[in-house]
C-alpha cells in the first residue's frame, strides 16, 4: 500500500514537472506595415509641356520687335540737321485775297519766277502800329506770306498799313536804318540789327486803294531780297471781294 501511494506520488512529482507554463497577457509585438507607394511627380510648368506652348508664348514679344524694328527702320540720324524735302504746300493766291476782303488794306499778290514757293503764311496786328488822322494811336493790321526762293533759302513779305517804324520794330527791335536801296526805280530803306538778326527792306507803296507798307526779310541772299520786292511793287492791290 505504502508502495502504491509512493509511486502514485512520484508519478504526481513526474506530472507536475511536465505542466507548462500558460502564455503571458502581454501583446505580441505589432509587425511591420508596408510603405506608402510614392505620390506622383509635381506637374511640369505648360511653358515647358511642349514646343507649341513655348512658340505662343514668345509670338506677342517676337511681333513687337518687328514692329519696332520697322519703326526704327524709317528713322535716320541726321548730324548735320534735317535735310531738304519738300515744303508744306500753301496757298498763297488764296490766303492774300482772304486777308484783303478781312483787313481791308491794300495787299498785293508778288508775281515771282518760277522756282519760288510759298509754304507759309498769316495775319497778325500790331497795337498802336499807326496814327489816326487826328493823331490818335490805333491798331495797325498784317498779312505775312513766306517762301523758299530756288536757292532753299526761307524770305517772307510783309504788308500792312502801319507805320515804317512801328513796323520795322515788330519784325525785330535791335533793327537801325543803315542805307537804302534801290529796286526799279523804287526807294527801299535797309533796316539791321546785331550779328543774328536778319536784316529788312521795306517801302511805302502808294496804290488806288491806299497805302500800304512793306516789309522783306529772311535768310536768303540780297539777290532773293531783290527779286521778291520787285515781284511786290510791281502789283496792283488785290480787289475786295466783299
Amino acid at each position: 500500500m505504502s508502495g502504491f501511494f509512493h509511486y502514485r506520488f512520484g508519478l504526481r512529482e513526474r506530472d507536475t514537472g511536465l505542466v507548462t507554463v500558460p502564455p503571458t497577457s502581454e501583446p505580441a509585438p505589432p509587425t511591420s506595415q508596408p510603405a506608402p507607394p510614392p505620390g506622383p511627380k509635381p506637374a511640369k510648368s505648360r511653358l515647358l509641356q511642349d514646343g507649341r506652348d513655348m512658340f505662343w508664348s514668345m509670338a506677342p514679344l517676337v511681333v513687337v520687335c518687328i514692329v519696332l524694328a520697322g519703326v526704327l527702320g524709317m528713322c535716320s540720324f541726321a548730324p548735320n540737321g534735317p535735310g531738304e524735302g519738300a515744303p508744306p504746300p500753301y496757298d498763297a493766291p488764296a490766303a492774300l485775297q482772304a486777308d484783303a476782303d478781312a483787313l481791308k488794306i491794300p495787299i498785293r499778290l508778288p508775281a515771282l519766277p518760277d522756282g519760288w514757293r510759298a509754304n507759309s503764311g498769316g495775319r497778325g496786328g500790331i497795337e498802336g502800329g499807326r496814327e489816326n488822322p487826328d493823331g490818335s494811336p490805333a491798331r495797325a493790321v498784317t498779312s505775312r506770306v513766306g517762301y523758299l526762293a530756288p536757292t532753299g533759302m526761307f524770305i517772307s513779305v510783309t504788308q500792312s498799313n502801319a507805320d515804317e517804324e512801328k513796323l520795322v520794330q515788330s519784325i525785330d527791335t535791335s533793327l537801325v536804318p543803315t542805307g537804302t536801296q534801290d529796286v526799279a526805280g523804287v526807294r527801299w530803306i535797309v533796316y539791321e540789327g546785331g550779328e543774328d538778326v536778319r536784316p529788312v527792306w521795306t517801302t511805302r507803296l502808294t496804290g488806288p486803294t491806299g497805302v500800304a507798307q512793306i516789309a522783306v526779310t529772311g535768310a536768303a541772299g540780297t539777290d532773293e531780297y531783290r527779286t521778291l520786292a520787285q515781284a511786290t511793287q510791281t502789283q496792283s492791290p488785290l480787289p475786295v471781294l466783299r
